[in-house]
């Protein structure tokens, strides 16, 4: 009677040291082991590990290749239709006699980002653009932007405007070969204004002296250097010939605005979709690597590719809202 329940122990010791041996080899059993052994999973060839790294070399090529095609292609294009649908609309506020003057709209609110506030020529340069309101990093995506704390164009005071280097089409990427004397010309709610170009000047020149309160100056703001690497902001300064619009009152007094629109600073809001996006970036290789396994290789990359290339555009766009604003 007292051998019964060894024997039972050691039936059931031997299931157990079958499956403790199986773990450890992680390897597939004989076929004579039970059920739930033969279900082990085999250790990947190395022609899988391969192929699967190819692959997913290929989804993150195709995700770089979208960034790059948008930061050097299409966001030029996207600047251009951005500047000609602002043109049309300043251009009927103007007619229409509801252009801004100063830092509030017709209904007395203050202007929103991106509203057209100016014109600015370059007839030197051959070059002309409609200037937005707000200098943050955002802002210049549609072109150069008017830093709100300071009087429009062709008032009495120092007019600032910034202007990227190289992204979105790059419009102040010439500006330093402007010389002393060139001309600009700005066009405002007020009327148009004429501006003959000081000289150029960079970090820590001390800026020209004013000869009156009720002079009228231009400050062109925009980086020079490698760009995308470590550019220095430099300055074209202007004065203007005739007699400055009087300048009304401000909503929003001198240095109030936040650091995203100070020179060289990048705009915060572009960290949660640049974060988002590439979470989605992730899934779709991920994605792409399983139908490659169930679907076909060919069908899988005519669907993922295009849609590889989209994110890695729309990555490109946030990435330049966090980088420097001048650049």
């Amino acid at each position: 009677m007292s051998t019964a329940p060894a024997k039972a122990g050691a039936v059931l010791r031997r299931p157990l040291q079958r499956i403790e041996r199986a773990w450890r080899s992680r390897g597939p059993v004989n076929t004579a082991a039970p059920a739930d052994l033969r279900r082990a999973i085999p250790r990947p060839s190395d022609r899988t590990l391969i192929r699967v790294t190819g692959w997913t070399m290929a989804g993150v090529a195709a995700l770089v290749l979208g960034f790059l095609l948008y930061l050097v292609v299409i966001s030029p294009f996207a600047e251009s239709r951005s500047q000609s649908m602002l043109f049309n609309q300043f251009r009927t506020e103007l007619a229409a006699g509801t252009a801004p003057i100063g830092q509030v709209d017709v209904n007395g609110k203050l202007l929103k980002l991106g509203a057209p506030v100016a014109t600015i020529a370059f007839p030197s340069l051959d070059e002309h653009y409609t200037v937005v309101e707000g200098t943050s990093s955002r802002a210049l995506l549609d072109g150069p932007g008017h830093r709100r704390d300071t009087p429009l164009p062709g008032q009495q005071g120092t007019s600032v405007v910034y202007g990227r280097q190289a992204a979105y089409g790059g419009p102040f990427a010439d500006l330093s070969k402007l010389h002393a004397g060139d001309r600009i010309t700005t066009v405002t709610g007020q009327g148009t204004a004429q501006y003959q170009v000081i000289g150029l000047r960079r970090a820590g020149d001390r800026a020209p002296a004013t000869t009156s309160a009720t002079e009228g100056r231009l400050t062109l703001v925009f980086a020079t250097g490698t760009p995308f690497m470590g550019a220095s902001v430099s300055r074209i300064d202007a004065k203007l010939l005739g007699t400055a619009q009087p300048t009304p009152q401000p909503v929003l007094k001198l240095g109030s605005l936040t650091s995203a629109e100070d020179p060289l600073a990048s705009d915060d809001s572009g960290w949660l979709p640049m974060s988002l996006l590439l979470e989605l970036a992730v899934i779709a290789v991920v994605l792409i690597l399983l139908a490659l396994r169930r679907w076909g290789k060919w069908h899988t990359w005519i669907v993922g590719v295009p849609v590889l290339l989209l994110i890695g555009a729309e990555l490109a766009k946030q990435v330049v809202v966090v980088l420097p604003n001048l650049y």
